[in-house]
């Protein structure tokens, strides 16, 4: 892909580099991996750059931030608000930035809840490489996040019991052999834990068993409501959620002010 002059020169800028060569101390280079995402899409006239070091945490998730929305933003759909992107990125990369040891996988599995689930909301996005893997395609929310089965969810919650979507993001752990229940059947798929590090608002997912997996509710037209979990068609959870598992990361996004305000990886490279 080839970047604009302008965020070329942004890039260079913003990432306070080096000379290449320069002697890295081990255990110092928080802001190598998303430097790294950055560098990666501004082409062969700049390759020089993956040798460079930012001096800058926050710069770096500003120029990985800056260029994963150059590189998708056009090819995602109408989204409930205009940062909904740009959160879910600087998340990604913030987060990435202080544990890089945990994102193990450069997928990103993103969901706008400020749509109805009769829209396509969901997305998996390859951060290095900066393509969609797969989407739109129809989640589920929990039905304790709205009145209506298909409406736009408006209540979330990370209390046990609530079968509410927590918002924030996640970092994918381990599949399991999901089972549930829908319309008095019991179905089998595939399942993805999920751990909630957006403290306060999702942190309880684990305990509360807020995982990714397939559901007959969930089809090509319309979700359903869940007890709180991002369903997804069978089909499409037997192909993504293996890709997901162990180390990428998911981003339930809804134009919600107290989570938008408080959550600690939205707001990590604010200002």
């Amino acid at each position: 892909m080839t970047l604009s002059p302008t965020l070329q020169q942004f890039l260079l800028g913003a990432s306070a580099l080096v000379i290449a060569g320069s002697t890295v101390v081990s255990g110092h280079d928080e802001s190598r991996p998303v430097v790294d995402a950055a560098v990666s899409v501004v082409g062969a006239n700049t390759t020089h750059l993956r040798n460079a070091v930012s001096s800058s945490p926050d710069e770096a998730v500003t120029v990985a931030t800056t260029s994963a929305l150059e590189a998708l933003s056009s090819a995602v759909g109408q989204l409930s608000h205009p940062d909904a992107l740009k959160d879910a990125f600087s998340s990604y990369f913030a987060f990435k930035a202080a544990h890089p040891e945990e994102v193990r996988k450069p997928y990103l599995y993103f969901v706008d809840y400020g749509q109805p689930s009769t829209a396509k909301r969901g997305y998996v996005f390859d951060m290095q490489a900066l393509k969609i893997v797969d989407g739109p395609f129809t989640v589920a929310h929990g039905r304790g996040s709205s009145t209506s089965q298909y409406g736009v969810p408006t209540r979330f919650s990370n209390a046990s019991g609530s079968n509410s979507t927590s918002l924030g993001l996640y970092v994918t752990k381990a599949l399991y052999d999901f089972h549930g229940k829908s319309g008095g059947h019991r179905y089998s798929s595939v399942g993805l834990r999920l751990d909630g590090v957006s403290t306060g608002f999702n942190d309880k997912a684990l305990d509360r068993g807020v995982v990714a997996h397939g559901a007959p509710y969930v089809t090509p037209t319309k979700a359903g409501r869940s007890e709180g979990c991002p369903a997804m068609e069978p089909q499409r959870a037997k192909e993504l959620l293996p890709k997901l598992a162990q180390g990428a990361m998911v981003f339930l996004f809804a134009p919600n002010s107290n989570w938008m305000e408080n959550d600690p990886w939205v707001g990590a490279n604010a200002g």
